[in-house]
């Protein structure tokens, strides 16, 4: 058994097919299949049901395919321990981020991070919670920045800082007159959600959906914060915005923000990370980075109420 032949298994499992899997890993697909073969001789198994289209994973295989992952895991940590100790920040970092942070905190700190650290190669992905935790578990991802608390196993959670929510109001709405923003003066069919997936949805649900009530004879689900606050703009309405979102408001549109009454509803912002990942001095590196680029007040946990997205 040798780790090129785990990382053919890999590949195949997650392509599902020989002739891509092939493609990904650099190697022609008779190469591929004639060393995964020998792996099944040699263990005396079989991995993939074949006959099937697209390949799937015996009920065997399944399992040795989970080892195998931890296998290469642990041996790329190798290289990770000898560079850490060399004093060594080089190299790819894969960092996962939700869509409702991406666009207000990464031009805060990218910048700064790669002029300071220019042999670290830092890849960026915008995808929702889910997606960040199944590609850290499958190691498709070294780092994610998301809202906890998570408390998922396995994952490694850094918290760094807390993000109060704001009202966000439309032009000429009845409640621009009031100081504080109370949810339970708002009807269903006035507020703008994210669409299912997002877990600022929860976190505005869990806060709002309560109190609301009404009907509502037109239902908009946006991807984006951006999408949200444009109705807003447009049509009569309410939405809840980060406190990083807020920043980037016009004078105009800052007017029509109207806090929570009482201590803020505030979501927690963390790095996470697979309990096996060994470039601990790089996560420490980019914990420094984004802490410093943040308002310092929002770098303390008394910042507001943390609320959870369940």
């Amino acid at each position: 058994m040798t780790i090129q032949q785990l990382e053919y298994l890999i590949a195949v499992d997650k392509h599902r097919h020989f002739g891509n899997a092939a493609e990904s890993c650099f190697v022609t697909q008779p190469t591929l299949s004639a060393q995964l073969s020998k792996l099944e001789r040699d263990l005396g198994v079989i991995l993939f049901d074949r006959s099937k289209m697209p390949v799937i994973p015996t009920e065997i295989g399944v399992q040795i395919i989970a080892q195998a992952k931890r296998v290469l895991s642990e041996s790329k940590g190798i290289f990770e321990l000898v560079a850490q100790l060399k004093g060594d920040i080089s190299g790819v970092v894969k960092l996962g981020i939700i869509p409702t942070l991406a666009p207000y905190l990464l031009h805060l700190f990218i910048r700064n991070f790669v002029v300071k650290y220019p042999k670290v190669n830092l890849e960026v992905q915008e995808m929702i919670t889910e997606e960040v935790v199944k590609k850290l578990k499958n190691d498709e991802l070294d780092l994610g920045i998301i809202v906890t608390p998570l408390d998922e196993p396995g994952i490694v959670e850094k918290p760094m800082f807390y993000e109060k929510f704001y009202a966000y109001l439309s032009k000429d709405h009845p409640l621009l007159g009031e100081e504080f923003f109370d949810p339970a003066k708002v009807k269903k069919e006035d507020f703008w959600v994210l669409q299912q997936g997002h877990c600022f949805r929860d976190q505005v649900l869990n806060l709002c959906d309560q109190t609301m009530s009404g009907p509502k004879n037109f239902h908009y689900e946006s991807g984006s914060l951006e999408g949200l606050k444009n109705m807003v703009n447009r049509y009569q309405g309410v939405t809840l915005l980060p406190e990083l979102a807020t920043m980037l408001l016009s004078k105009e549109e800052r007017a029509r923000l109207r806090p929570f009454h009482g201590t803020a509803p505030t979501r927690e912002v963390s790095i996470i990370l697979n309990r096996s990942f060994l470039k601990q001095k790089l996560v420490e590196l980019l914990y420094n980075e984004i802490t410093a680029a943040v308002p310092q007040e929002m770098t303390s946990r008394a910042h507001g109420k943390i609320i959870r997205f369940k």
